[in-house]
């Protein structure tokens, strides 16, 4: 439906069938009043006023039950972004929670969702983030697109593609894990149409032919299972249940044919309590033949986004597969309502004590989410991990106790381990899967039973375990247990190395160092104590001429201290031995040539010296005069350590050419070793020499330098 010149009036009657308490309802009309002033005049893109969208927007979140304090956000939602009011206003005017609920969401409105391109991803994380902090602000941004969504045909083809798109890759999952199922439904069928019209026509199509047969089916069907029920006298109510356009898109993309798809026909019947559930599945199953694999109990093991419902699938009228949900009619507030459950309960008021603590479980996602903020890990890292581990489908594995844990697909017990607690996987020593010792590679399956086994003597995790690891948050926790075993060990050595500094500069270190300077350091580097100095300092993460220029104020600018870094870097020398295999020839001496210099993954050939072993060149490289003298070699594909290069960089004139490059050169994980400008005529031709692991990161680095605007071209030299 799409809402045309809503009133007030409509926003209140829905509002007033949960809300009860008046001065609610008169803050509401408050809000509205202020929105109808603020955005008097304004109009969209599809013909309807400011003032529609956002009492539509209000409307969509009565239909989940959402709080006041969100439906007065809903209808404020636009007032910063286009009416060009302040936070600070909102603040005065509605209070603090409803003012944070507006600021985010028009923080998140100003972002655009496009996973396209790298910027837009930090944007993600902000969202993500932003979401978990408190869930009532992207409600509103579900609400606000569901709206959007109705109206996007005002909208050019591709941008009707594009926020499709958008929907379906960030907010469907969202809202699927949120357990707002009808916001859900209406965002995948809405984003299909604009996708994928001609799929979506012709399903429509299809089940609109067969809508009175169907329909017919089903009511003989209610009224038999009714006849039944009221025979054991369980109190109840059945309603048809109606298949999405997009679950059958869906099932149709595996292969199977329209009229394959039994689920078309459907019931759901609300019984009074969780033991009517059980014995209504029994009646249901006395009369009617049902499929084993179709059984699913989401009572006895909830979906993590509150649902809870028993699925089973039975032959009924005329051998016609019906799929039968059984369910109490709070379990159906949650299904319909998900999270936004929890508010709806806040305003009853009687219900809270009751279902407090299983939601604060429920709400494991945001907890997820937060965490992951918390780890040292890239934006594109972030979201993929929320993408992949938190809103994808996962499987649902037992404590021995019986609690249930959610694990992403391809999980192991290492996995399982650092979810429960960090110490237990720190001191994990094996693993009982259903009562059978497995190997931590085992990948868990719905419904193991997962016993870890544990020892205080041992001595923590094996490196091998981050290839072991499915988890970002496991892999993080182990990185953390080995950074922190080595972190008395680069403490020293900053200190030495320090110390040693200051001995060569005959500098007293209490005559430098005393608890003003100390202090001062501490807050330039956002650090605790000299230990976290010297752990900087051992992880070149500092370097002692920086922390020089700290404590004497020097006044280089951070693009002249990153060219000395540069152009002073020392060049370490690279032991190669093992790093390539010659064809045939256990020990010999070999050489990286520095006329190509190849690194790993290039094509090399060798070439037989007089006296000098084998050198080593790319195969394309000139100075290979006599093909009788060479010899097949290749790189060892265990190689940790970096190599040298040499680039052309040919660009015009720009100041600030060196520190773009050195910059990008940092991003990529390059170390820069020296850098030589061969001409300053009109053109600046730059020879910069990097250590790099491999091709593909030379490569990528490569294309970053062409992409800044006054470079013409760049290209590896061979001498």
């Amino acid at each position: 439906m799409i809402e045309n010149n809503i009133t007030i009036d409509d926003l209140l009657l829905e509002v007033s069938k949960y809300i009860k308490d008046k001065k609610d309802i008169d803050k509401i009309k408050e809000a509205y009043n202020y929105a109808s002033l603020v955005h008097e005049g304004d109009f969209r893109l599809s013909g309807e006023t400011q003032v529609n969208h956002v009492l539509a927007v209000a409307l969509i979140l009565t239909t989940i039950h959402i709080d006041t304090p969100t439906i007065i956000a809903g209808l404020l939602h636009e007032v910063i972004r286009y009416g060009n009011r302040s936070i600070h206003e909102m603040e005065e005017k509605f209070g603090n929670e409803i003012a944070f609920l507006v600021d985010d969401i028009t923080k998140i409105n100003r972002l655009s969702l496009n996973t396209s391109s790298d910027s837009n991803i930090q944007m993600e994380r902000k969202i993500l983030v932003g979401l978990s902090k408190d869930a009532r602000v992207i409600i509103i941004k579900l609400a606000d697109r569901l709206h959007n969504m109705r109206t996007l045909w005002a909208l050019s083809p591709n941008k009707q593609k594009e926020k499709a798109n958008e929907t379906l890759e960030i907010l469907v999952p969202i809202a699927h894990r949120m357990g707002i199922n009808h916001i859900k439904s209406e965002l995948e069928n809405l984003s299909l149409r604009y996708l994928k019209p001609d799929v979506y026509y012709n399903i429509l199509e299809k089940l609109n032919k067969t809508k009175q047969e169907r329909d017919l089916l089903v009511n003989k069907m209610v009224d038999e299972v009714s006849i039944l029920l009221n025979d054991y006298n369980i109190k109840h109510e059945i309603k048809g249940r109606s298949k999405s356009i997009y679950s059958i898109y869906k099932k149709l993309n595996t292969g199977r044919d329209f009229n394959d798809i039994y689920d078309i026909l459907g019931l759901r019947i609300f019984v009074q309590t969780e033991q009517d559930c059980y014995l209504t599945l029994g009646i249901i199953h006395s009369k009617y033949k049902s499929i084993s694999k179709r059984f699913k109990d989401f009572i006895a093991m909830p979906k993590t986004n509150l649902y809870q419902s028993i699925h089973t699938s039975v032959f009924g009228i005329d051998g016609n597969l019906f799929e039968i949900q059984i369910r109490t009619y709070e379990m159906d507030e949650i299904a319909e309502h998900g999270i936004a459950a929890h508010w709806t309960y806040k305003e009853k008021g009687s219900n809270v004590n009751a279902l407090k603590t299983p939601m604060d479980l429920k709400l494991e996602f945001f907890k997820s989410v937060l965490e992951l903020d918390d780890e040292d890990i890239s934006n594109e890292d972030f979201v993929n991990t929320v993408k992949d581990e938190v809103l994808q489908n996962n499987i649902y594995v037992f404590t021995p106790k019986g609690d249930v844990v959610e694990m992403p697909y391809g999980s192991t017990p290492i996995d399982f381990a650092y979810k429960v607690h960090s110490e237990i996987g720190n001191k994990m020593i094996g693993a009982i899967v259903n009562n059978k010792i497995v190997p931590l590679d085992y990948i868990l399956k719905d419904e193991d039973i997962i016993k870890i086994n544990t020892s205080k003597s041992s001595k923590g995790p094996n490196l091998e375990w981050l290839s072991i690891a499915r988890t970002t948050q496991a892999k993080n926790k182990i990185k953390a247990f080995f950074r922190e075993q080595e972190k008395d060990i680069y403490i020293k050595k900053g200190e030495a190395i320090l110390l040693k500094t200051l001995r060569k500069k005959r500098i007293e270190f209490n005559t430098l160092f005393n608890d003003e300077v100390l202090n001062k350091v501490f807050s330039e580097l956002k650090i605790n104590d000299i230990n976290d100095l010297y752990y900087l300092i051992a992880t070149s993460k500092i370097s002692i001429i920086n922390l020089l220029n700290i404590i004497n104020n020097d006044s280089l600018s951070k693009e002249e201290l990153i060219l000395n870094k540069a152009y002073n870097a020392t060049k370490k020398e690279i032991n190669i031995k093992n790093d390539i295999i010659v064809e045939g020839i256990d020990c010999i001496k070999v050489n990286i040539k520095s006329c190509c210099n190849p690194i790993p993954n290039d094509d090399i050939i060798g070439y037989i010296t007089k006296g000098n072993g084998i050198s080593v060149h790319r195969v394309i490289c000139p100075n290979i005069s006599n093909e009788e003298r060479t010899i097949n070699v290749s790189w060892n594909p265990d190689i940790s350590r970096k190599y040298s290069s040499a680039i052309i960089i040919y660009t015009k004139e720009q100041n600030k050419s060196l520190i773009d490059i050195i910059n990008r050169a940092s991003n990529n994980s390059i170390v820069v070793d020296a850098i030589n400008t061969i001409s300053k005529n009109k053109d600046i031709i730059i020879e910069i020499h990097v250590l790099v692991s491999n091709t593909i990161i030379l490569d990528k680095f490569i294309q970053n330098i062409k992409s800044l605007k006054y470079v013409e071209r760049v290209e590896r030299l061979i001498k």
